[in-house]
């Protein structure tokens, strides 16, 4: 006898790559696919960047067979910027192309390439509302937001990393994960004035917050810094994971934090680490001996004893 009750839709897992211009999305999205791929899933990459031009993977579906950047630009004499706020509208009024295109992809994971443009992510509604419309058609996405890690070297732009982290936290309304990238390039304007876990797991602002009052151009805006420092901790969402594409055991770090984000790590699509789903269930994974590896690969040991460093500081 036949059940009455309808089956239900599969589910399909995948991540949403944000971030802002330069961040590395699209080589994110190659390494992630390349990755993947070695451990046996089944990747499908999706591109919703109108001006990604040249793409170094193989894309399944591609928003230039919709709307490109430059054909917005030349027909409706908008700037970049303009133009790329009006694409994201264009697919959110055309959300039935999109759903064609994801209908003839089974059984995949999904790598959504979307634009470098931090007003999209942080106030406009239109990435926001897409995101909640692969959600209704039981895609179950982690939001990976991509930022340089070198802004972890000046104190003023890691507190504006974090304000547009916490922003886009708020406003996409998706599970989150905040990357590192580039982590081999995290000195490269300037020494960390602290050890890579006050970065990564953002601890007292207070400390980064007088480090910056050092300068004099900031000084002034003491006050102002010292309110924003409290925004961020009030809230006490931004983390980060520090990520190197070139380097498998990074790679899977994040990978693992993604699984725990959409739920991926619970389903029986693939063998799991019974350590890695008890540590998901808890909500604890101790990260620190990771990350006190990933200073020791990529940021310079300063020679300086303990007592030398509270001095400096």
């Amino acid at each position: 006898m036949m059940s009455s009750h309808p089956s239900k839709p599969a589910l399909h897992f995948g991540q949403v790559v944000i971030g802002p211009p330069g961040s590395g999305k699209t080589t994110y999205c190659r390494g992630m696919l390349e990755f993947l791929s070695q451990l046996g899933r089944k990747v499908v990459v999706v591109n919703l960047d109108p001006a990604n031009e040249t793409l170094p993977y193989p894309c399944a579906v591609d928003i230039s067979e919709l709307i490109t950047l430059d054909d917005v630009m030349d027909s409706l004499k908008l700037g970049p910027n303009g133009g790329l706020i009006y694409s994201m509208e264009y697919l959110e009024a055309n959300l039935d192309w999109l759903e064609n295109k994801l209908k003839h992809q089974h059984d995949c994971y999904f790598l959504f390439d979307c634009p470098g443009q931090v007003e999209l992510y942080t106030h406009h509604n239109s990435v926001k509302n897409i995101f909640a419309k692969l959600s209704k058609w039981n895609f179950r996405l982690t939001s990976v937001h991509l930022v340089d890690s070198h802004y972890c070297a000046d104190a003023a732009k890691f507190i504006s990393v974090l304000c547009t982290s916490l922003s886009t936290m708020l406003q996409v309304e998706l599970p989150h994960v905040n990357v590192l990238s580039k982590m081999d390039l995290i000195e490269q304007y300037g020494r960390l004035a602290f050890n890579l876990d006050f970065y990564t797991e953002v601890l007292d602002l207070s400390y980064l917050v007088e480090h910056l009052a050092l300068d004099p151009f900031f000084k002034k805006f003491h006050r102002l810094n010292v309110k924003l420092a409290e925004v961020i901790q009030d809230y006490s969402l931004v983390s980060f994971v520090p990520l190197n594409v070139q380097d498998k055991e990074s790679m899977m770090q994040v990978l693992r934090t993604v699984d725990k984000a959409n739920g991926y790590c619970f389903g029986d699509l693939e063998e799991r680490n019974m350590q890695a789903m008890m540590s998901a269930a808890v909500g604890a994974d101790f990260q620190f001996s990771t990350t006190l590896g990933v200073q020791e690969k990529y940021v310079e040991a300063t020679g300086k004893t303990v007592e030398d460093e509270v001095m400096d500081l």
